[in-house]
């Protein structure tokens, strides 16, 4: 029976070999893509370990310990990560991604480091690393190509000294970060890519199921056996899959390069990071043409009761309002987090997660009603014969109009809520404005044990062209009952950073002059201090405080000082939106992974439409050619080809975007108090183009429709 399938899967000439082909690509398409997926999760996978070896545990062994602190640095709002180690024996461990461990003076910079400089002066980078440059940190050791990182060599008691060191007998063992991480990406690509995928694999092995259900009926009656049609049925859907999946490997091998570069997570993979293991090789090979042989199954399912079941066709039952019951609920449930917070993140997420998972859920099983109810309002304020026709269509089988783009009804709703959630804290908390005032002012602040300032270190930063003023804030002593920890003279305070009180000599301020969560003010009235201005000069500096015209070499200079002078600093010397601009890149990241969702879920959903609509002028040619010979122009039926394409999908299209914004505004005010920010226009251009890209690769199959219905194909067979 298996030779006998093979060979009914292409007897019926052009028509099958088409058919072959256009599963065959579907499957190559659908498969290269879930491999692909696959990949992408084991390279961020990959990309946690290595950031996870940055931050070995303390151990005790039988090696000589290494001395290793882990730290921060910012160049034009790039983070640098700085690691300093210092052996105590011949046999402390080596840092991963170095030949040797370096020695005090000595230091390994990462290939992107090392172009940052050479282009550009010493003293606004390269003076930050002073001493013998041994060679480049290996792949080993990068999250990314892109990844800033240096491992500068101290001895044992300098490195002793600094923030965080601990002492470690082995490196490159530590686990990777936790997997909440890996969760949310998982989350983010299975929900919005792999069911979009899943779907365009089944609805393409589905392709012309009514002329083969036919075929196979006619098979049962002169006495095939059940098993017998399952057989050649199983056999066709998957030998066109297996060719599809052994093409659907080989691009993915062609293009896992270029796919490497693209910064889907903020920063792009290494080459090497986009493999597979065998598991996942196997789950591809040998799951889609599986998936192929059961959809081919189901399709055939009324077959298998009557070999004369197939001629009996009825309208499937009308689908009731009940299945939005599910949608509302987990809206009902976004709406109580905003009442009842728990403290904990397990139980928030016992909250959100359901709620998310509720709304998901609720929109598949409610998407055939809403088509159902939008096919019954365009019948109503219908005006011409195509609108009527598809419509009337749309609402006797609803079904099988939402089946093709189910799947982008859930990556449209997962992604929007990522892309409002993103938008949201990014605007709330993003990096300050270019051109701010706040954006100018470099500080370093400084912890209790800090050594004292050297004098030459103000004559050095106001040396620095376009630095305007230096200045010093001091510990209150009272700053336990201060209103502010900070002091510094009237006569110091910028203009554009408020003013003292009236009468005033000292004021106490904030440790940077601006409030937490606040920006600069020219009208802050900083209250007076009880310590007098003689007193002042004695209390310890709590921060150094340098006010630039905002340039970034003005600002990398004076950053470069500051460090010299306290080699041993806690938190680098910062503009205020560094942090922020770090966190928002990697929110952008984020955003720009749940765009390229949007593509490729659009994409493959036109895709499964193109099949849909390829496989129904098929299934509906005789019907087509009838109404062709009692006088329907071709323009007509491709309207009504079109209109029960493209209605569903854009429907569904406004539905789940809303239906995401609302969610994501709901988590947004339970859980940071924030009102969602509109996305930015750029999320809805890429919706709109990928919308109308689906609506071009369904326009691309209308031609068929008049080759697919002359008169011949209405004579009765």
């Amino acid at each position: 029976m298996i030779r006998f399938g093979l060979r009914l899967a292409v007897a019926g000439g052009r028509e099958a070999l088409t058919r072959l082909l256009v599963i065959a690509a579907a499957v190559a398409i659908g498969s290269a893509l879930l491999l692909t997926t696959l990949a992408g999760v084991n390279a961020v996978n990959a990309q946690l370990t290595r950031y996870a070896s940055m931050y070995p545990q303390a151990s005790a062994g039988d090696a000589d310990p290494l001395w290793w602190s882990t730290r921060f640095d910012y160049f034009h709002g790039k983070q640098i990560i700085r690691i300093d180690v210092a052996a105590t024996g011949a046999t402390a461990p080596t840092p991963v991604g170095v030949p040797t461990t370096p020695g005090a003076g000595e230091y390994y910079a990462s290939p992107a480091l090392r172009d940052l400089l050479a282009a550009h002066p010493a003293d606004q980078l390269g003076d930050r690393y002073p001493g013998r440059d041994l060679g480049t940190v290996g792949p080993a050791a990068l999250t990314s190509p892109d990844t800033l990182l240096v491992i500068a060599g101290g001895t044992p008691d300098q490195v002793a000294k600094l923030p965080a060191a601990k002492q470690v007998t082995s490196v490159g063992d530590t686990p990777a970060l936790p997997e909440t991480t890996v969760n949310l990406i998982l989350g983010v690509i299975a929900g919005g890519l792999l069911f979009p995928v899943l779907i365009f694999i089944g609805t393409a092995t589905r392709l012309s199921a009514a002329r083969r259900e036919q075929r196979f009926a006619a098979m049962r009656l002169v006495g095939a056996t059940p098993r017998q049609i399952a057989i050649v049925a199983a056999v066709e859907a998957t030998a066109a899959a297996v060719a599809g999946t052994a093409v659907g490997f080989g691009l993915f091998y062609a293009f896992r390069g270029p796919l490497a570069g693209i910064p889907f997570t903020g920063m792009p993979f290494l080459p090497s990071d986009m493999s597979l293991g065998v598991l996942d090789a196997l789950l591809v090979a040998l799951g889609v043409p599986a998936g192929a042989a059961v959809a081919a199954q189901v399709s055939l399912r009324r077959v298998r009761i009557s070999p004369l079941g197939v001629t009996r066709r009825v309208t499937p039952r009308v689908p009731r309002a009940y299945r939005l019951i599910p949608a509302l609920l987990g809206v009902a449930v976004l709406f109580f987090a905003i009442g009842f917070k728990p403290e904990t993140s397990d139980g928030q997420a016992a909250i959100f997660l359901p709620g998310l998972l509720l709304i998901m859920a609720g929109l598949v099983l409610a998407g055939p009603w809403l088509t159902m109810v939008g096919a019954r309002v365009l019948a109503r304020y219908a005006n011409r014969p195509a609108t009527l026709i598809a419509a009337r269509r749309l609402a006797d089988n609803p079904k099988a109009g939402f089946r093709a783009i189910s799947g982008i009804m859930l990556a449209l709703f997962v992604t929007s809520v990522a892309v409002g959630v993103i938008t949201t804290i990014i605007a709330n908390r993003g990096p300050a404005p270019v051109g701010s005032t706040e954006a100018g002012q470099v500080s370093l602040y400084l912890p209790e044990d800090a050594p004292a300032t050297p004098d030459s270190l103000f004559t050095d930063l106001r040396s620095i062209t376009d630095v305007r003023s230096v200045f010093a804030v001091r510990q209150n002593p009272d700053w336990m009952g201060a209103s502010e920890p900070g002091l510094i003279a009237c006569a110091e305070i910028p203009s554009a950073y408020g003013r003292c009180a009236e009468g005033a000599t000292v004021a106490e301020v904030a440790t940077g002059l601006i409030p937490f969560r606040q920006s600069a003010s020219s009208t802050r009235v900083w209250p007076a201090a009880s310590v007098p201005l003689s007193d002042l000069q004695r209390l310890p500096v709590m921060s150094i405080l340098v006010d630039t015209d905002g340039s970034a070499a003005a600002v990398e200079r004076s950053r470069t000082v500051l460090e010299a002078a306290f080699p041993a600093f806690w938190v680098a010397p910062n503009v205020p939106g560094d942090f922020e601009s770090d966190f928002a890149n990697t929110l952008r990241g984020w955003e720009q992974l749940a765009n390229v969702v949007i593509v490729a879920s659009l994409a493959l959903g036109g895709c499964s439409l193109a099949v849909s609509v390829i496989g129904g002028l098929t299934e509906r040619r005789r019907p087509f050619s009838l109404l062709r010979l009692s006088g329907a122009p071709v323009r007509v039926l491709r309207r009504v080809v079109a209109l029960e394409s493209a209605v569903p999908m854009l429907a569904v299209a406004a539905v789940a975007i809303g239906m995401g914004l609302l969610s994501a505004h709901l988590f947004l005010r339970a859980q940071m108090h924030y009102s969602l920010v509109a996305p930015e226009p750029r999320f809805y251009v890429i919706v709109v183009i990928g919308l109308a890209a689906c609506l071009g690769v369904i326009a691309s199959t209308l031609p068929l429709l008049e080759r697919l219905t002359g008169p011949e194909t209405a004579r009765s067979e």
